[in-house]
């Protein structure tokens, strides 16, 4: 018998006892954009410009308020509908791989830069268009289709001097899509050119209906979970807030056998298949599907992997670290108590 797998009732979940791994999420307290030797940073103070030898510029006038507004999930009134202007498939990796790389972005999953580089609009620029004004108040974020861009600087009302060029592929102004806060420095067209706006209040949309969905799909998951079936509802909402999504694909090695982990996996999208290595000959089990879940384990002990899971074509799964899950609600076997006929099932297959 297979001790790292067991049936669930129908339209319950299967799981593998097993463990997992995952990534961030999404902050933005500061904008920064590398200047040759020198970085401009957005902060409560204003720009800061540092060299080799750091020289702090600071704002002789009063100090610049930055507000960040609500993100709570639960603030959209009505149904969010995204926005889709057409562009290209060429003009869309264009997009997708600026907006990927840049730090705001980071954490958002594959469907939520979708529908961002799906929701920017085209701006055309001539030369000497003034894109953004130092001080000014920011409402867009930007990528550079086509064209060149300065950027200058002004310190203390002085001649503003040039710091930087943006170019195909660039991107700037990403604060004013977290904060209401003023533009740390004014970007001209040097050319004729094309950039892809995006504004705050799509933005948040995106995120916020994007946040809304995930946690109540999660929260929905983590219902049927028999193992946490006892947990309060505010309690799996904070467990559905740390899971991240990971996407594999086929043939990718999700957990081996044998390995050490400290995660544990939901199947959002895809098939996982399960092979374990009995006495020498590898044996294959039922796939896993969505729903599903393994690695629990991973929040009880440190038991290394019992089954090797891989994709099945294009996976997407959620995970979630040992540590958040015990920072977040306190030692586990505060839950093991209130949940010990799972825990002792869980034991007794240990034994197998």
């Amino acid at each position: 018998m297979l001790s790292c797998c067991h049936a669930r009732p129908k339209a319950a979940n299967k799981k593998i006892s097993d463990e997992p791994q995952t990534a961030p999420a999404i902050s933005s307290n500061t904008e920064t954009s590398t200047i040759r030797n020198y970085t401009i940073a957005e902060s409560e103070d204003d720009l800061e410009l540092k060299s080799t030898a750091p020289v702090p510029i600071h704002n002789r006038n009063r100090r610049t308020s930055v507000s960040a507004e609500s993100m709570s999930p639960t603030a959209l009134s009505t149904p969010f509908k995204p926005v889709v202007i057409p562009k290209s498939d060429s003009q869309k990796e264009r997009i997708y791989a600026s907006v990927k790389s840049n730090i705001l972005f980071t954490s958002c999953d594959e469907e939520q830069l979708k529908t961002v580089v799906d929701a920017m609009t085209e701006k055309s620029v001539a030369a000497g268009d003034e894109i953004i004004k130092q001080g000014g108040v920011g409402d867009y974020f930007y990528v550079v289709e086509r064209g060149e861009l300065d950027v200058f600087v002004s310190k203390s009302g002085e001649e503003p001097i040039k710091v930087y060029q943006y170019s195909s592929g660039g991107s700037f102004g990403e604060l004013a899509l977290m904060y209401n806060a003023p533009r740390a420095a004014t970007v001209i067209a040097k050319t004729e050119g094309v950039l892809w706006a995006l504004d705050r209040v799509t933005f948040r949309m995106i995120l916020m209906d994007t946040t809304s969905k995930k946690r109540r799909m999660y929260e929905g998951f983590l219902e049927e979970l028999s193992l946490l079936s006892s947990l309060e509802a505010y309690e799996r909402a904070k467990i559905a807030d740390t899971l991240e999504s990971q996407i594999f694909s086929n043939g990718q090695v999700v957990i081996k056998q044998g390995d050490i982990g400290d995660r544990f996996y939901i199947i959002e999208s895809g098939e996982a298949s399960v092979t374990k290595n009995i006495d020498g000959v590898e044996s294959q089990f039922p796939s896993l599907k969505r729903g599903d879940y393994f690695g629990e384990l991973a929040l009880l002990n440190d038991l290394p992997r019992q089954a090797t899971i891989s994709a099945i074509g294009r996976l997407k799964v959620a995970s979630m670290e040992k540590a958040a899950f015990v920072r977040l609600l306190g030692p586990v076997v505060d839950i093991i108590k209130r949940n010990m006929a799972d825990y002792e099932k869980i034991k007794s297959l240990e034994q197998i």
